[in-house]
C-alpha cells in the first residue's frame, strides 16, 4: 500500500518509487545502502521489475512518493537517494569498480 502525502508541485514527484525493504513484526523496513565514500543513501527504482533485476527477485518492496521517501530517510542523516542504481554490491578488493549507472540527486529540505 503506497505512502500517502501532500501533492506536490513538480509532478515527478508525484510518481511512485519502489523501495527496498525488510520486514521486521508486523512493519516494513526501509534497507538504507552506502555510497563508494561511506555515506548512507537510499535507493529507488522507477519500476519492481527494475528493482528485482538489480537485488534479487526474493527482495521485498514498497511503493513511496519522493516527499514521503524524504520523510522517512531525513530524520536518520541520509540525503541523498539514487534512481535506477544498476549495480548495488560492494566493490572486490583489487578490482576496479564501474560508475554507477543511475540517477544520483541530492535531497532538497522539505519545507
Amino acid at each position: 500500500m503506497p505512502i500517502e502525502d501532500e501533492a506536490p508541485e513538480d509532478p515527478r514527484e508525484r510518481s511512485l518509487r519502489h523501495v527496498p525493504v525488510r520486514t521486521a513484526g508486523p512493519a516494513q523496513v526501509l534497507r538504507l545502502f552506502r555510497d563508494r565514500d561511506g555515506t548512507r543513501c537510499a535507493v529507488a527504482f522507477s519500476t519492481a521489475e527494475a528493482l528485482h533485476a538489480v537485488l534479487g527477485p526474493d527482495q521485498e518492496c514498497a511503493e513511496v512518493t519522493g516527499p514521503a521517501l524524504r520523510a522517512l530517510t531525513e530524520p536518520l542523516g541520509v540525503h541523498r537517494v539514487i534512481t535506477d542504481p544498476a549495480l548495488v554490491a560492494a566493490p572486490v578488493a583489487g578490482t576496479p569498480v564501474p560508475a554507477a549507472v543511475g540517477t544520483e540527486r541530492e535531497l532538497a529540505p522539505q519545507r
